[in-house]
């Protein structure tokens, strides 16, 4: 029953974190020593609650995503949209899959995600101080320059604690998208990304799964999904009418708490 909970326990805070500019990745990490997560289940947990996380925003952006799968053959912006998103794709992929396992060996741990907590907080509040209207504001009008800006951005977000929405909004706004269309093209971004790093990664862990970890994967990924769910539709409302600082300020006061606690150890 512990099981159980700790794994609802991950599911939510994937699907709450996993489209907001805090970094999914560095709270799992947190959460997940804090609760005392099995290591033996914590990787391919998490692979099922970002499929979870992930099939929330294909449910949410279902009719848009029906609606450029049937104009793609005879509609060039929608042809268009879809290679802008997988040129922002590759960056990140190829360079994780050249520096994953490094990555993880040696940066997965909580003194990383207080630093790129703090860093990407300070980051957030310079970054997005223009007034709210500027910048393009249609997702279709991103220039392929601007889809490329996005994708080298997202590279960072290798580094646990930094977010891949954090760092794929962050670099929307530098490329000059608007607020709204940063974060949605954000959501479309993470349709391949994080797609195939749980794919990915499933593959691998399948053969160490047992009939006992059915329920608590079935548990988190559904809470997963519920959560963020709620998460992209709050916050696309969110973003029409205010800048991300908040989220900024959080990063750096969670950040220095978890600094904080690490000294008084």
């Amino acid at each position: 029953m512990l099981l159980l909970v700790k794994a609802l326990v991950m599911g939510i805070v994937e699907g709450v974190t996993e489209f907001l500019p805090i970094s999914s990745t560095g709270h799992l990490i947190l959460v997940g020593s804090l609760i005392d997560y099995p290591e033996r289940q914590r990787v391919t947990t998490e692979l099922f609650i970002q499929m979870g996380a992930i099939l929330a925003v294909v449910w949410h952006y279902a009719p848009e995503l029906a609606d450029m799968a049937r104009r793609l053959p005879r509609d060039g912006s929608a042809r268009d949209l879809v290679l802008k998103v997988l040129l922002a794709f590759v960056p990140a992929a190829a360079v994780g899959v050249l520096v994953h396992h490094a990555i993880e060996e040696r940066l997965f741990n909580v003194r990383t995600v207080a630093t790129t907590l703090v860093l990407g907080g300070i980051v957030l509040l310079l970054v997005d101080r223009r007034p709210r209207s500027t910048g393009v504001d249609r997702i279709e009008a991103t220039g392929w320059g601007d889809a490329l800006g996005i994708g080298l951005a997202q590279i960072t977000s290798l580094i646990p604690g930094v977010s891949r929405a954090g760092a794929t909004i962050v670099g929307g706004l530098l490329v000059g998208l608007s607020r709204p269309v940063a974060t949605e093209f954000s959501f479309y971004l993470a349709l391949p990304t994080v797609s195939a790093a749980s794919l990915f990664g499933l593959v691998k862990g399948l053969p160490s799964l047992t009939a006992a970890d059915a329920v608590p994967l079935a548990l988190a990924f559904v809470a997963a999904f519920v959560s963020a769910l709620l998460v992209i539709r709050t916050f696309l409302r969110y973003v029409q009418s205010h800048d991300l600082r908040p989220f900024g300020w959080y990063r750096i006061a969670v950040g220095v708490l978890i600094v904080a606690l690490l000294a008084g150890r």
